[in-house]
Order: structure tokens, then sequence, then C-alpha cells
């Protein structure tokens, strides 16, 4: 057991959508933080966290952000949304696999005793059942099948510093569902399909476009209980883990858009559906039992109250009045 009170975190990629809430979630808790940034600036503005700037490419970068820690939270990431996937899969390939491995190796250098490294829920198969932590198979969605393998020989790296090398860390995977809430990525270019939803309901797009059938099925996560696992995680678990940290429930996208305009009061939001833009995977469920049997973690924020926190910190956020 590790007591967060005055422990020393590193989250690595402090400027992220993961990453700032967790920065916020740990200094909560009492931890000592440490975070790094890299090209973005940080989100939230906490003098009593000791950013450093980092290229966590770099060896020498990651040595000096490990010094001294007990802990680490890998969040950082090359990330992209569907149209980068779509177009140029191979972009979130190599960065993404040298940062993991480098980092990793820094942590092990520097003496840290704990790592929590942020997967994907890319790494299951396509299935219409919810996926337990065991039903990782090797095989991917399609157009997955990169940013996946990529997920998952980083998470046989993280194995290896557990198991098969002397002095091990402790490594715990989480996989995660889908975040969203306050501090994600609401650019048009590079936004996942929710914060587009929020932005195009906020701005009151007439019609609000959605890309695909809106048919598609997802597991989504308030971002605040990802946070609250992710320290969990830390606190409880020794010795390699994986973990499905997720809501535990599908919501298929056009019930979602239509209770996010029933929220806002957009009255007579018009959807128009457009097949022709590339989508993802059709249906993703998760399972979480395990960790509410091995964690005693549940999220318990709903979807309508998640959805309306995001809906009011976009508008505080951005100033849409």
């Amino acid at each position: 057991m590790m007591n967060l009170q005055n422990s020393k975190v590193l989250v690595a990629g402090g400027a992220g959508f993961l990453g700032t809430n967790l920065i916020k979630r740990l200094l909560a808790d009492g931890a000592q933080v440490r975070a790094t940034l890299h090209e973005t600036p940080a989100q939230i503005e906490a003098e009593q966290v000791d950013w450093v700037q980092a290229d966590l490419t770099q060896k020498a970068d990651c040595l000096k952000a490990c010094e001294g820690m007990d802990a680490l939270v890998i969040t950082a990431a090359y990330t992209a949304g569907a149209m980068v996937i779509e177009k140029t899969p191979l972009a979130l390939l190599t960065p993404n696999l040298i940062l993991n491995t480098v980092l990793m190796e820094a942590a092990y250098e520097s003496g840290i005793k704990k790592v929590v490294f942020i997967s994907s829920n890319t790494v299951y198969p396509v299935s219409d059942q919810a996926m337990t932590e065991d039903d990782h198979t090797g095989e991917y969605f399609h157009k997955y099948h990169i940013v996946a393998s990529m997920k998952h020989f980083s998470e046989q790296i993280c194995e290896m510093y557990a198991k098969h090398v002397k002095n091990p860390m402790d490594v715990t995977v989480v996989r995660p569902g889908n975040m969203y809430g306050p501090y994600d990525d609401f650019e048009w270019e590079s936004s996942h399909v929710l914060p587009a939803f929020i932005r195009r309901v906020i701005e009151r797009h007439d019609p609000i476009a959605v890309w695909g059938n809106g048919e598609d099925i997802k597991d989504f996560i308030y971002v605040e209980d990802v946070a609250r696992g992710v320290a969990t995680v830390l606190e409880q678990c020794t010795g390699y883990n994986v973990y499905n940290i997720a809501g535990g429930q599908g919501y298929c996208l056009k019930d979602i858009l239509k209770t996010l305009v029933d929220i806002d009061g957009y009255e007579n939001a018009k959807l128009e559906f457009d097949a022709t833009k590339p989508t993802m995977i059709p249906i993703r469920l998760i399972d979480v039992t395990k960790a509410q049997q091995e964690l005693g973690f549940t999220a318990d924020t709903s979807m309508a109250e998640g959805l309306q926190k995001t809906l009011e910190w976009y508008r505080s956020a951005h100033d849409h009045h």
C-alpha cells in the first residue's frame, strides 16, 4: 500500500486531458506532484506543482523528470482523432514506442517504485461482448491495428519491468473507457467524438453533423472518475496488474447527442448523419468487474451529470454565453 499523502508522484503528460485531471486529483489527495510539459502549456495554474519541460523521447529529459520520485503515471502520448488514425496511422507508432520505452527505462534506473501506464481499449478485439482484461487476444479492429499493437507492446514492456528484471517495479496497466470531461481537446481537427458533439450543441450548429450513422456504441467514462481510479491503483496495487477503468455500460452516440441537446435546451435541433465520414468500431463494451472486486472502484458519475459538468466547464473556459 502506498499513501498518496506526501508521496512524490510524476505525471508524464501534465498538459494533457487525463494528466490535467489527474494532477488535480493527486493534489487533493496530498501528493507532491511533478508534471512534464512538452509543446503544450499547462491547462491549470498550480504553483504547488513542479512543472518540468521535457521531451520524453529523450533519455536525459526522462532521467531529469524521474529523479527523486516515488511513482510515475504515464499519461503522455502522441494522440489523434479518427481522421489521423484513418489517414496516417503510422504517426502514432514510433514516437509513442520510443517515449514509453525510454521513460520506463529512466523510471527503473531512477529507482521509482511504482508505475501506472495508461493503455487503451483499442487492444480488445471486435466483439459485441463486454471485454474483460483477459479478452486481449492480439486481434484488433483493422483501423486500430497500429495504435493497438503499439499499446500492446508497451503493456508487455510494463510486464517486463514488473516480472522479468532484478529489483522489479510495481507496474499497473490501466485500460480506460472513452474518457470525456473538462480539459479535453475541443479543437475540430483533433478532437474525439464527444467534445465535437458538445461544441456543435453549444455553438448551435444547424444541422448538427454526425460522422457515420450514430449507431456506434461506446463505453464512456467521466475523466474525474478515471483520475480517481488511477489514484486508487497507485495506493493499492503491487506487482503487475491490468485493470479496465471504465463506465461499464454502452451508450449509443445518437442517444448521447439527444441527451446533450436536451440538457442544453437546444430545441428542435436537427441531426444530420454522414455515412461517408470515417467511423470507428461499431460496438465497444467493457467489463468492469475486476476493478470493482479488487479495488472497490466504480465509476459513479452518471452520463447526464458528466455531460452537464462538461458543458458548464466548456462554457466557462471559452466564455460562450
